[in-house]
């Protein structure tokens, strides 16, 4: 199925039924790439009887150095796909699409559930020891209005000092799946040595790409601070937010469907391939130092296999490979 715009390629693990109810409907995803897979799995652990339904945008990414208006005209096709499948809540997993697209979504389909996602700076506030906090984002979401009278209304609160970092192509070296690369961890010192220098106890984790690279971020602050930030994800947020919005309006799902994922990827509005790179993204990540690396990095080919080749991994590899 596709429609004007996107190419709506597609890994069917389950299929939902032809004429869903409220409770029985799919909750939507969408990422300008992987990267709101990290929001995916919160869900799936919280609400596993769910059916989830995730569009991949990677032949578009990254959304951080389109316009507002791009960004806006993809957000309301890959909505509208949403609401063509008929879901019963949309998630826009990218901070980016939120802060430029999130207003007009709800302006265009009022009667559909979104749940958008914010840098976590009150939280990080709370948690701050020294009272400041390094906010690592795309250009875009830092130059949006919607985070501007965020931090004002954090700092006012809490009197805190944000210091906003853009982490100009990082979000392209994840999509290629160079998780551990050279090149990633060169970009990380390079935005993270001036938050530690200024005294940056806790970093905000402001792209849903981000946590991919966590555990490269703890060792590049290690090396540079000498012990770990505090890291503040949101995923868990989100996911807070749409089971308490599903549970208000009485369309939470009670009866378990099975694992029940759809992936489906986008190609750019106009002319490009959707997914060139996934197919070899396996080799294009150096071998990981540490078990715990190789595993992640597995489950982030799976994934990114998944969605490039439409190959209809079986449910249970898929639940164990990458949700677990």
């Amino acid at each position: 199925m596709s429609q004007a715009g996107y190419d709506a390629s597609s890994a069917v693990l389950s299929t939902a039924p032809s004429m869903p109810t409220a409770a029985d409907a799919a909750v939507g995803i969408f990422d300008s790439g992987v990267g709101g897979l990290s929001v995916l799995r919160h869900i799936h652990a919280a609400l596993p009887r769910e059916q989830l339904l995730y569009f991949a945008d990677s032949g578009y990414a990254p959304y951080g150095d389109k316009t507002e208006a791009e960004i806006v005209e993809r957000s309301l096709a890959i909505a509208a796909f949403f609401v063509g499948q008929r879901v019963k809540a949309l998630v826009v997993a990218c901070n980016t699409a939120t802060a430029a697209a999130i207003q007009a979504i709800r302006a265009r389909w009022p009667q559909l559930v979104v749940v958008g996602i914010e840098p976590g700076l009150k939280p990080a506030a709370q948690l701050t020891q020294s009272g400041t906090v390094g906010v690592l984002a795309t250009r875009s979401t830092l130059a949006s209005k919607r985070f501007a009278l965020l931090q004002q209304q954090m700092q006012s609160q809490y009197r805190v000092r944000f210091l906003p970092q853009a982490c100009v192509g990082l979000v392209d070296l994840i999509e290629k799946g160079e998780l551990y690369s050279p090149a990633t961890v060169g970009l990380l010192e390079r935005y993270l040595a001036p938050l530690l220098e200024q005294g940056a106890d806790t970093l905000v984790l402001g792209c849903t790409h981000y946590p991919f690279v966590r555990e490269a971020i703890d060792g590049v602050c290690r090396r540079l601070a000498g012990k770990e930030a505090a890291i503040v994800d949101t995923g868990q947020a989100v996911t807070r937010q749409l089971l308490r919005l599903l549970e208000t309006g009485r369309a939470a799902r009670r009866q378990r469907a099975g694992l029940a994922v759809r992936l489906h990827h986008g190609q750019p509005l106009h002319t490009g391939t959707g997914l060139p790179w996934l197919a070899a993204a396996g080799s294009a990540c150096p071998r990981p130092a540490t078990a715990k690396r190789r595993r992640l990095t597995r489950r982030f080919t799976a994934f990114s296999s998944a969605i490039a080749n439409s190959v209809a991994i079986p449910p249970r590899t898929l639940y164990n490979r990458l949700l677990h």
